[in-house]
């Protein structure tokens, strides 16, 4: 993982968390609401961020959403946002 926590602040994190739950309500979305919570506690923390990572993907068609509600999330994504560049 890239060192994106020095990138990272809990005003970011708290906005992302209040655009989430005020416009998409889409039950699919809780468990990465649930890690931005938890994020908000320990910014430093790799297995919350590997943890994000995974939720982040597997979203689907509701990575749209989180983008638009909230354009900067690509930034709390330690590496590569859609995955593009994973091994198979």
């Amino acid at each position: 993982m890239s060192n994106i926590t020095a990138n990272m602040n809990v005003g970011y994190i708290d906005d992302a968390i209040q655009m989430l739950t005020t416009y998409a309500k889409e039950d699919s979305l809780k468990p990465l609401i649930s890690i931005l919570e938890a994020l908000k506690q320990d910014l430093h923390n790799e297995s919350l961020l590997a943890e994000l990572t995974g939720a982040w993907r597997n979203l689907g068609v509701y990575q749209g959403t989180v983008l638009t509600y909230v354009p900067y999330f690509y930034t709390l994504i330690p590496d590569d946002i859609f995955g593009d560049n994973l091994k198979k």
